[in-house]
C-alpha cells in the first residue's frame, strides 16, 4: 500500500513544468508606431498563424522559435523572432518527476517558454502614398 501510494505521489509530481506553467503561452505582437500591420507567425509548434497588429496571441509551446513578419502598405517589412528557451521549472524534473516528468514536459514543449513580446520594427517608406499633383493644363 505505501509503494502504491509513493508512485501515485510520483506520477502526480512529475512534469513539473506541464503542471505549473502549461503547454501554452500569451505573447503581444507589436509593430511600434504602426498599428494595423498584418503579422504571419511561423513554426512547427505553432503552424501559421496571422494576426494584426497590435495583437496577444495563445502560442502551443515548443523548442523551435517563431519567426515572425509583418507587412503593411507604404511601409518597409519587418522581420522579428518569438524565442524559445528552456523553462526552469523543467529542471524540477530531476529532483520530483525523473524521466517520467522530463519527457511528459519535452513532448508537451512545456519545458519551454517565448519571449512574452515581439517587437518588430517597421520603416515608413517615403513618398508612397503620396497624391502626386498634376500639372496645371493636363488632366490626370
Amino acid at each position: 500500500m505505501t509503494r502504491l501510494l509513493f508512485v501515485t505521489i510520483a506520477v502526480l509530481l512529475s512534469a513539473c513544468a506541464t503542471i505549473t506553467r502549461g503547454t501554452t503561452q500569451t505573447v503581444a505582437i507589436t509593430t511600434p508606431g504602426v498599428t494595423g500591420a498584418t503579422c504571419t507567425l511561423t513554426s512547427s509548434a505553432v503552424g501559421t498563424k496571422v494576426v494584426q497588429t497590435p495583437a496577444t496571441i495563445t502560442l502551443e509551446k515548443g523548442r523551435e522559435s517563431v519567426a515572425v513578419r509583418c507587412t503593411k502598405g507604404c511601409y518597409t517589412d519587418g522581420t522579428g523572432v518569438i524565442v524559445s528557451e528552456l523553462e526552469p521549472m523543467a529542471a524540477g524534473n530531476i529532483i520530483l518527476g525523473g524521466t517520467v516528468g522530463l519527457g511528459v514536459d519535452m513532448a508537451s514543449g512545456a519545458m519551454n517558454k517565448y519571449t512574452p513580446e515581439a517587437q518588430v520594427v517597421m520603416t515608413r517608406i517615403p513618398g508612397c502614398g503620396a497624391v502626386k499633383p498634376v500639372a496645371p493644363g493636363k488632366r490626370g
